[in-house]
């Protein structure tokens, strides 16, 4: 049997770039998502190298409108509650509650949204777990300040997160700093609101940025800590475990390599300190990191409570340049093709045993409290004209994922909670498309923007529902 803790929160998770829409709505600024268009132009500008700081004529920016979760949303949350949700994951856009990010005073139509939907959620049982930045850097800030290479951010998000902490003290328990961190690295728009000049040394902004990302982090978990008694904040990671190609001994050390990239981040945040391999790191990069005299302190005292991630998918390396020739890109993550598992229709690799591995290697690592705040699968669903979707290729991946996720909490893992990613059909993060959906609930949108927005249940709505009700225990069709 599933022996999923008593309490156990189920649920799912969204971010407000990718659902809310209404982007300029109610006082709200523009954010670094809000200038991702669809098309050829979306990955130069998320990776830094196309500067673009207001939208194009003639471009299509799915976040504009997403699917207007934010008028929609007492619609949506009774969809989660009728599913049983114990929780849902969802964050606060920056620039709705400051909308150039360094304004003097909150947006008080913002704040009053965010009351609005905390409130709805509890008058249907679904405990809110907020994350305070998800991939939505004001863009006043990028614009002005070169967004987090400057240290300016870290007292301008030390406002911005007391702001929350005061405001919704009594209604948020559950808190997350930033989203999937390590992205920084990878999609450094997307992720800390870096835009690069010919001639930079990218390595030594990113991770400049991240050091300011990380003090801000320990500044949020002292805030939080402070104003909340008994609230628990975390980070949060894009986690997959990193698989060595063949047992050479290079491959292995390069697989460790790859995870350390990613662990860094956790081992900051959670230990409180950079690690030696960081260190080693920064020297034989000549990279130096600026550092004010208190950013030690604050992080060795300030360190996280729980770890939240999100898995998709392992990743194979190899040090082998003609092995190498077979990596893909399907993921932000590139991997080389792993014989023993199958893709998904986006070339994800799909293995269920390395969320176990995963779970099993962060617990190991840091002796806290996991969260899986975001799994799932992106898939092409049809509507019939019926109005149904059956989605079993969906269950199949999300049934073997939980049975993992169960083994992994019988070897000792302790596991807070599941929010599954997209309980609802949202924009793609990565390609900005809607027919790469992940939701329970259909949301009748294409590509292009056009659509009813109704939503329509899928067969995974049932199927989750019966998950909920029984803790775990019945994951068959």
């Amino acid at each position: 049997m599933n022996n999923f803790p008593k309490g156990f929160l189920w649920g799912g998770a969204i971010a407000a770039n990718q659902a809310d829409g209404a982007y300029l709505a109610d006082g709200k600024g523009l954010t670094t998502v809000d200038l991702l268009p669809t098309g050829e132009k979306r990955w130069p500008i998320m990776d830094g190298g196309l500067q673009s700081f207001t939208p194009e004529p003639g471009e299509f920016y799915p976040s504009h409108d997403a699917i207007d979760f934010y008028h929609r949303y007492k619609e949506d949350i009774a969809l989660f509650a009728e599913m049983g949700f114990k929780a849902l994951r969802i964050s606060i856009s920056w620039a709705r509650i400051f909308p150039n990010g360094d304004d003097e005073k909150p947006n008080e139509a913002g704040l009053q949204f965010y009351d609005q939907l905390f409130d709805e959620l509890w008058k249907n049982g679904i405990e809110p777990i907020v994350t305070i930045a998800h991939f939505d850097v004001p863009v006043h800030l990028v614009e002005t300040y070169g967004g987090w290479r400057n240290r300016k951010l870290v007292h301008l998000f030390e406002t911005y997160t007391q702001t929350l902490f005061t405001r919704y003290k009594e209604k948020i328990k559950y808190w997350m700093t930033f989203n999937e961190i390590n992205m920084l690295l990878h999609a450094p728009f997307l992720g800390a609101g870096l835009v690069f000049q010919e001639g930079e040394n990218r390595t030594q902004i990113q991770y400049q940025a991240a050091h300011h990302q990380l003090v801000a982090s320990a500044l949020a978990v002292k805030a939080c800590h402070e104003t909340i008694p008994g609230a628990q904040i975390g980070c949060m990671l894009a986690a997959g475990t990193v698989y060595p190609y063949s047992c050479n001994p290079d491959d292995v050390f390069h697989a460790m390599e790859k995870d350390r990239e990613s662990f860094f981040f956790i081992d900051v945040q959670s230990r409180g300190e950079y690690p030696g391999y960081a260190k080693r790191f920064f020297q034989d990069h000549q990279l130096t990191i600026e550092m004010a005299e208190s950013d030690e302190e604050l992080l060795k005292k300030y360190t996280v409570d729980y770890i939240g991630f999100s898995y998709y998918s392992s990743q194979v390396t190899s040090t082998d340049p003609g092995i190498l020739k077979n990596t893909t890109g399907g993921n932000i993550f590139a991997s080389i093709d792993n014989p023993y598992v199958e893709k998904s229709e986006w070339g994800w690799i799909i293995d269920s045993k390395g969320l176990r591995i995963t779970a099993n290697q962060l617990y190991d690592r840091y002796q806290k409290p996991l969260f899986v705040v975001e799994n799932g699968l992106g898939a092409v669903d049809q509507l019939t004209p019926e109005g149904e979707i059956h989605d079993d290729y969906r269950i199949n991946y999300l049934q073997a994922h939980i049975e993992e996720m169960a083994e992994a909490i019988k070897d000792g893992v302790d596991i807070i909670g599941y929010t599954s990613w997209g309980p609802i059909d949202i924009v793609s993060a990565s390609t900005g498309e809607m027919k790469k959906r992940y939701g329970y609930i259909y949301v009748d949108r294409d590509n292009n923007g056009s659509g009813t927005l109704k939503r329509y249940r899928k067969k995974s709505f049932y199927w989750y529902k019966q998950v909920i009700e029984t803790n775990g225990q019945k994951l068959d069709l």
